[in-house]
């Protein structure tokens, strides 16, 4: 199905091609590929304004996702009744934030794919709100990110490390 990046600031020039090329990887590293997926990109006035409404949290951040499956368990597909029913959600990811926060050495594009993993695996379901669940969302992170490694040749390391 399809991936739709909307690019809705004009701070930091994103470029949707490498972004997607990566994120198609993932999507068919972990078996989702048939589900549609947004990913939108902003920066950091409008990711704060949502992550203000949404977690009551006034500050900007880097990733926040909207899962159209709610209560999805971590490592659960969805099961869809209805062909609407082939959504992930939608990944706001901060790239503002993400940018700002890139050290020297790091390239952006990267970041950019690993903050954007992380969102997905929030959409599936997996979250890092315990030392327990947050184990599973590193594990998950890890694994995608290794295979993905492998298919583009970077050494990318999952957003969670070291959280806990």
């Amino acid at each position: 199905m399809s991936l739709v990046i909307k690019n809705l600031q004009r701070v930091v020039p994103v470029k949707r091609v490498p972004l997607r090329r990566n994120m198609e990887l993932i999507r068919s590293i972990l078996g989702v590929q048939k589900f549609d997926l947004g990913i939108i990109c902003v920066d950091n006035k409008n990711i704060q304004h949502i992550n203000r409404i949404y977690r009551k949290k006034n500050v900007p951040t880097d990733v926040l996702s909207f899962p159209f499956h709610e209560n999805l368990k971590a490592g659960e597909f969805p099961q869809p009744d209805f062909p609407d029913d082939y959504n992930l959600g939608d990944i706001f990811l901060g790239v503002e934030y993400i940018f700002q926060r890139c050290k020297e050495n790091e390239d952006y594009y990267n970041i950019l794919t690993v903050t954007a993993a992380h969102g997905l695996c929030h959409l599936l379901g997996f979250t890092h709100s315990s030392e327990a669940e947050w184990q599973k969302m590193y594990s998950q992170e890890k694994l995608v990110l290794e295979k993905l490694s492998r298919c583009t040749g970077a050494r990318l390391e999952p957003l969670s490390k070291g959280l806990y």
